[in-house]
């Protein structure tokens, strides 16, 4: 690993690790199995990639650490949400989440519908607080924002097309990168613009790259679900395959969705030259999604 990656890593470590530290302060003290199923969803690592993007892109236009660390924990509350819902029986029906017990599995199915239903009205409470932005303005943007990123048209509607995708036939490759779009994207989204929306800042830029590294992380967490492990991934691999799911590898191939992959990376990174040196950190995560592992 070269110096600039190992940078990388150092700081995507470091602000995993802050992330984390403000979430332990925000959840709600562990006191049932409500409390401690929401806690247990939301601490239990990760990459922390999209609290990794509203920190460094709010860093990018001079917002506080103490503003952006909030607002990267209320995204990572949505993310830890969705990840309890999908894994539902009446959902993906996962059993394993970063090597873990699914919550539905360690305690049962209502008690994850409750968590993940808090876990998403806490994000918007920690939105909605002036600790996060002093001008309302900021603060309500951030939430319909994020409303619409996580609703009916954006990461749950996209959940709802992936559902509906296993019973009605083969998609085509349009209809998949519409559907992710959607489903992981969106949330992506919201995570690299909300820095620049905390500065008061144009998001356009910010917009084609998220869109780019949205559907580039997609594309490689379809790569790895055919050449990881689960037990180097922590979840379930080869299901869209057993599923009969139509996904960018089976599309593709796997040598031709890893070129997309690569393809859209140099998109992204493209769409940042005019924050110049600024968004180094940005080009790094762009390469670090298509090269991991898990």
């Amino acid at each position: 690993m070269d110096a600039d990656a190992l940078q990388f890593h150092a700081l995507l470590s470091q602000i995993a690790t802050d992330t984390e530290t403000g979430l332990e302060t925000l959840l709600p003290p562990e006191t049932d199995a409500l409390t401690s199923a929401m806690r247990y969803a939301t601490l239990s690592g990760g990459k922390r990639l999209r609290a990794f993007f509203v920190v460094e892109t709010a860093r990018m236009f001079q917002v506080p650490d103490a503003q952006s660390l909030r607002a990267a924990g209320a995204v990572e509350c949505v993310h830890a949400y969705s990840l309890v819902h999908d894994d539902l029986p009446a959902m993906d029906d996962d059993a394993l989440r970063r090597g873990k017990p699914t919550v539905h599995v360690k305690w049962d199915d209502a008690t994850a519908i409750l968590a993940g239903d808090a876990l998403q009205s806490l994000a918007f409470r920690i939105l909605a607080s002036p600790r996060t932005a002093p001008d309302p303005a900021i603060r309500l943007k951030l939430i319909d924002r994020l409303a619409e990123a996580i609703g009916w048209d954006g990461m749950v509607g996209g959940q709802a097309d992936d559902i509906a995708a296993e019973t009605g036939g083969p998609q085509s490759l349009e209809a998949i990168t519409r559907l992710q779009a959607r489903k992981t994207g969106a949330l992506i989204g919201w995570s690299v613009e909300a820095g620049a929306v905390l500065g008061k800042s144009n998001t356009a830029h910010l917009a084609r790259y998220a869109t780019d590294v949205g559907l580039a992380f997609q594309i490689q967490d379809d790569i790895l679900d055919v050449t990881a492990s689960s037990a180097a991934t922590g979840k379930a691999t080869g299901k869209d395959a057993a599923a009969g799911k139509a996904t960018f590898v089976s599309h593709l191939g796997l040598a031709g969705a890893q070129q997309k992959a690569r393809d859209l990376v140099s998109s992204a990174c493209d769409s940042l030259a005019v924050y110049g040196s600024a968004a180094s950190n940005l080009r790094r995560a762009a390469e670090f999604i298509v090269s991991r592992d898990r």
